[in-house]
């Protein structure tokens, strides 16, 4: 397993890591959930990444029992959370970054993972309603406080984070590190343009998400949506536009044959790909069984086939910007 730095921060991220969404709870159980992160801590993946609303809460609670189970050494690991939807239908407890609903949010996800502090925290979503500075003082306070390490943001514009980071060192509080986007072969825009800035000039480091485009990029679409994959769930209804996309499936044709002359799969080409832009921190992967998480380290090794010249005849079929909206 190699490492990198979280952005410009002192700490240290495995560039394959393991997330829960859709998994934990909803495809995955404790002993399956111990088994996965097993597997993949034995590997070096040294980051979990996890956030409040998964599963209405109980993504985390099944990674806290998972983490009891395993006895880990707790500075062998990283450990995140995200609020901002909120599990709780009240005014001030949803869809939300103010004051109140964050440090209730952080208070509740410490209980359900059962651990003194978690390391990462973002704020999932930005918040059009509450000003940015009761946030960022938000977050600073929760660091201050040992119930987190660092903290940065998922999905915010370029302009929403620079503002952040500005409150922050007007006020000399602990500023936002990192960003979590999707980032893909056919979801590029935003990691590769809007926020270059911010990688350049900032330091920001990006926990990256959806590498596989929720699977699309493995090829298992390619022929309709199979019983009991991601497609098939009974909630992610809203994904079949996506990955029955004919355009995006077009390319995914097409981008088999190279992974094929490479002697990979398409599933870990894609991982690789994503990990060739310097700028990715770490890429953020899912599994709902052992073997998913060993096929999805096996990238490790594809990093350095993906040559100038693949990489061009990739860029030839994927070219034209975001594919998926």
């Amino acid at each position: 397993m190699n490492y990198r730095h979280l952005g410009r921060s002192g700490i240290k991220i495995s560039e394959l890591s393991l997330g829960s969404w859709v998994t934990f709870h909803n495809q995955v159980g404790v002993d399956a959930a111990v088994e996965a992160m097993a597997a993949a801590y034995d590997t070096g993946v040294n980051f979990f990444d996890n956030a409040e609303n998964y599963a209405a809460g109980l993504s985390e609670e099944v990674m806290g029992a998972a983490l009891k189970k395993l006895g880990w050494r707790r500075g062998s690991f990283l450990i995140s959370t995200k609020f901002f939807w909120g599990i709780n239908d009240s005014p001030n407890e949803k869809n939300t970054l103010n004051r109140k609903y964050l440090i209730e949010g952080i208070n509740g996800s410490l209980k359900r993972l059962d651990l003194e502090y978690v390391d990462l925290i973002f704020c999932h979503r930005p918040d059009p309603t509450t000003p940015i500075e009761e946030t960022v003082w938000a977050m600073h306070n929760i660091i201050e406080w040992g119930k987190a390490l660092y903290w940065g943001t998922s999905e915010w514009s370029a302009a929403e984070i620079i503002a952040a980071i500005e409150i922050a060192e007007r006020h000399h509080l602990h500023k936002p590190v990192m960003e979590q986007p999707q980032y893909n072969m056919f979801v590029r825009r935003r990691v590769e343009v809007e926020y270059a800035r911010l990688f350049t000039d900032y330091g920001y480091g990006a926990t990256t998400w959806s590498p596989l485009a929720s699977g699309l990029l493995t090829g298992k679409y390619n022929n309709g949506i199979p019983e009991g994959s991601r497609g098939d769930l009974p909630g992610y209804e809203w994904l079949k536009d996506h990955l029955t996309n004919q355009n995006a499936i077009a390319k995914v044709r097409q981008l088999q044959g190279i992974a094929a002359d490479l002697g990979t799969t398409m599933a870990q080409m894609a991982l690789a790909w994503c990990l060739k832009n310097p700028n990715v921190s770490t890429v953020i992967t899912g599994a709902s069984r052992v073997g998913q998480v060993q096929e999805n380290l096996k990238a490790l090794n594809v990093v350095e086939k993906l040559t100038p010249e693949v990489m061009q005849k990739i860029e030839v079929i994927i070219s034209g910007g975001d594919i998926l909206g």
